[in-house]
């Protein structure tokens, strides 16, 4: 196990600046998702630490070592890759064991590794057979078993669970949850689902076009979030965003429908403000925001309902069944906290509770 410090941390790519002095602390034994879109330089970032990446400035530190300048062998890290990377002419147990053959490692030292990682994943009886006579969940553990019998300082996962159907995510998320729970190593995954980074991550860092957006936990950055971007990545259906002024006891909306709220006492009324709110504290109310239904989705314990108010797209995600159709009205309220951003620095200004509405 092992501290990473990555401090001021800078790539560039000829004139293109792809990571824009980030720094990120991870703490012994901690598990860290990288979050963001495609191009925000999360995987850039993982192959720096694990050495596949020079670095154009900054430092990267595990366990109090300084290193910029060492080979990836010299890390003491191990990385699972998304396509698995599992030799096909080698078995199981051969795939697992070959980077402590190659250290000329003892074959009782190899045996009992192997057999040990091997009962962590539950994969003792495929240790004879090929890759290509396994599963992709069966793979995955088969690559994260070459990485555990390494006893690493560090793991580093580059968007594992990306090749796998949407059920064997799932599963595959519990079981790297708990592996990492047992063995207790520091781990960096990074993944543009942040569904995983929410489930899986004690702490999860941000990333668009090159920074840092926020790190916290995930329901900090669910709860609290510090910017826009963030409040619309994190959360699944993502936040509605209704652009409006401060009013008198609460938000106009462009269609003149006004959200009363406690909370907004301290704005100047005509401030330009976005309400932010979260899909799934909407409830049914007699006077509520005025819904415009495009269409229903129901999934047996709740419904989407996707539709708009005004020409501001909206989606309600309901406890209750509702059948509604293509240009039926529903009115809702949140119960909730409504988060209000400045739309120019698109920060957070705070949070505000909906009353009724006029």
């Amino acid at each position: 196990m092992a501290h990473v410090t990555i401090s001021q941390v800078i790539k560039n790519y000829g004139a293109v600046r792809a990571i824009k002095g980030i720094d990120v602390d991870i703490e012994d034994g901690e598990f860290v998702a990288l979050v963001g879109p495609s191009g925000c330089g999360k995987t850039t970032l993982l192959r720096m630490i694990a050495g596949l990446e020079d670095i154009s400035g900054g430092t990267i530190e595990i366990g109090g070592k300084v290193v910029n300048g060492l080979q990836p062998k010299a890390r003491d890290i191990a990385m699972v890759f998304q396509n698995y990377a599992l030799y096909p002419h080698m078995k199981v147990a051969d795939n697992m064991s070959f980077s402590m053959q190659l250290a000329g490692a003892s074959k009782g030292e190899i045996k009992a590794k192997v057999e040990d990682a091997a009962r962590i994943l539950n994969l003792e009886p495929y240790l004879d057979r090929y890759p290509r006579e396994l599963s992709g969940g069966q793979r995955q553990r088969v690559a994260m078993g070459r990485a555990i019998v390494r006893n690493p300082k560090v793991f580093l996962f580059d968007e594992p669970l990306s090749n796998l159907d949407a059920k064997l995510r799932v599963s595959m998320r519990a079981e790297i949850k708990s592996l990492h729970q047992r063995l207790g190593t520091t781990a960096v995954y990074v993944t543009h689902d942040q569904i995983e980074a929410m489930t899986m991550a004690d702490k999860i860092v941000v990333m668009s076009e090159g920074r840092i957006e926020q790190v916290g936990t995930p329901l900090d950055l669910y709860d609290e979030p510090a910017n826009l971007f963030v409040a619309a990545f994190i959360g699944s259906p993502s936040m509605n965003l209704l652009e409006g002024q401060v009013c008198d006891g609460g938000v106009r909306f462009a269609d003149g429908t006004v959200l009363a709220l406690s909370g907004t006492e301290g704005f100047e009324t005509g401030r330009p403000v976005i309400a932010g709110i979260r899909p799934d504290t909407f409830e049914l109310a007699e006077r509520g925001l005025a819904v415009q239904v495009n269409v229903t989705e129901p999934t047996g314990a709740e419904t989407q309902v996707v539709g708009q108010i005004g020409n501001t797209p909206v989606t309600c995600l309901m406890r209750e069944r509702i059948s509604g159709r293509y240009g039926d009205v529903l009115h809702v309220l949140p119960q909730g906290p409504v988060h209000l951003f400045d739309p120019e620095t698109r920060l957070r200004l705070g949070t505000a509770r909906a009353a009724i509405v006029n």
